[in-house]
């Protein structure tokens, strides 16, 4: 057992133990004594150790913990306030216990910012929401504290993850599980919802801005058709990683300005069928990711490409993103045309309905930008999140 699952079974251990036996019992010792030694061994490993609980997901530095998957108390210090918790090396074991101390009151709703009940800060843990910049990080934040994110750690994970590819033909699946991680976390921090589209920047970035953002469309999207939260993190990680083939096409064709020669249209048009071989030969699992990679270019009447020797019905999933993709596609400058507005991109999507698009996806995409356009940021990668995202009241339930 790694030293980080160790503490987090250790910690869990003790939260039970303190908030059962009263200070100075001999259980609650113990169970302090064997936290606190198991948080010296991790602080031997890392100097500042760094959870981050995501929903059932933890996450240790950036890496997520297999083992602690649906690990219950992950979602119950979410719901707390304790989005990331990280522990200094100076931390004594009297700062742990009150910190136990002050999980367990706000567990139990007690009113921890009372003179009575409120214990001493811990000066050697940090603990809050993820992303709150400014404010000292506290357990009872309050839900309307201003989230304070940038994409540009993900879009610099992308950009790795591509040479990665490109150079070793590896595929790091945890840390592109990890972006899609942060990307939900930015869309849905603090109980409020922004869609933050990246732009661009440089031709030459257009595959990795595009990944991100049909990641958070194709996330979007499922949660606004109603799919659960583990079906909206595979959509996301298909979305990311739709356009992984690109890595095998020379950037002269990928960033050409005039049209394509027949020879050129043809290495480009192998891209979706590169991008499946590269998640299957790397990450048989991902069988979706690899679905949607294949699938993304194929239009609901069998055009597109690559051309299907026989006809039949793509992916629900390849539906999805096929629509995310075109939208951001259109929304972005090229070197051969302009960028499109959106009203003129929606309405093109809804003329392409039935044809190029599935029906229903097609109109439910057009719906939701609709409704959520005030969510919709353009932000440059270092830019933080706008303050006043939309309300929580119109963010979707998944």
């Amino acid at each position: 057992m790694s030293a980080s699952v160790a503490f987090l079974h250790g910690f869990a251990q003790a939260l039970s133990a303190l908030a059962l036996y009263p200070e100075g019992h001999a259980a609650r010792e113990r169970a302090l004594d064997a936290v606190y030694e198991k948080l010296r061994d991790l602080l031997a490993e890392a100097p500042r150790p760094t959870f981050s609980f995501l929903g059932d997901e933890v996450v240790y530095q950036d890496r997520p913990l297999r083992d602690l998957r649906a690990w219950d108390w992950s979602r119950r210090l979410a719901e707390i306030g304790i989005q990331r918790l990280r522990f200094d090396s100076s931390v004594s074991r009297d700062e742990l216990e009150e910190f136990l101390d002050l999980v367990n009151a706000r567990l139990a709703f007690k009113d921890v910012d009372s003179a009575e009940a409120r214990p001493t800060r811990p000066s050697g843990i940090r603990y809050g929401l993820i992303g709150i910049e400014g404010q000292q990080e506290r357990l009872d934040a309050a839900p309307t504290a201003t989230i304070r994110f940038t994409l540009q750690e993900e879009a610099e994970t992308v950009r790795w993850i591509h040479e990665e590819l490109t150079q070793s033909g590896g595929l790091p699946l945890a840390e592109a599980e990890a972006v899609v991680r942060g990307l939900s976390v930015a869309m849905h921090g603090d109980q409020q919802l922004v869609l933050p589209l990246l732009r661009l920047r440089e031709f030459d970035e257009y595959t990795t801005t595009h990944s991100i953002n049909v990641s958070v469309l194709a996330m979007a999207l499922a949660e606004w058709v109603g799919l659960g939260a583990r079906d909206v993190r595979a959509f996301g990680v298909a979305g990311l990683m739709h356009d992984l083939g690109k890595v095998r096409v020379p950037a002269d064709i990928l960033n050409k300005a005039e049209k394509l020669t027949a020879e050129e249209r043809e290495v480009m048009a192998a891209h979706p069928a590169e991008g499946a071989k590269i998640i299957i030969a790397t990450e048989p699992d991902l069988d979706l990711a690899a679905v949607v990679a294949y699938e993304h270019h194929i239009m609901i009447n069998g055009g597109g490409y690559p051309r299907l020797t026989y006809a039949r019905e793509c992916h629900a999933a390849s539906r999805l993103v096929h629509v995310c993709d075109v939208y951001d596609a259109l929304r972005t400058d090229r070197p051969y045309r302009d960028a499109w507005p959106s009203d003129k991109i929606l309405a093109y999507i809804e003329e392409r309905a039935g044809v190029e698009f599935d029906g229903e996806m097609a109109h439910a995409f057009t719906r939701m930008i609709r409704e959520w356009e005030p969510a919709v940021t353009a932000l440059e990668e270092s830019d933080p999140l706008p303050e006043e995202p939309v309300s929580a009241d119109s963010a979707p339930a998944g």
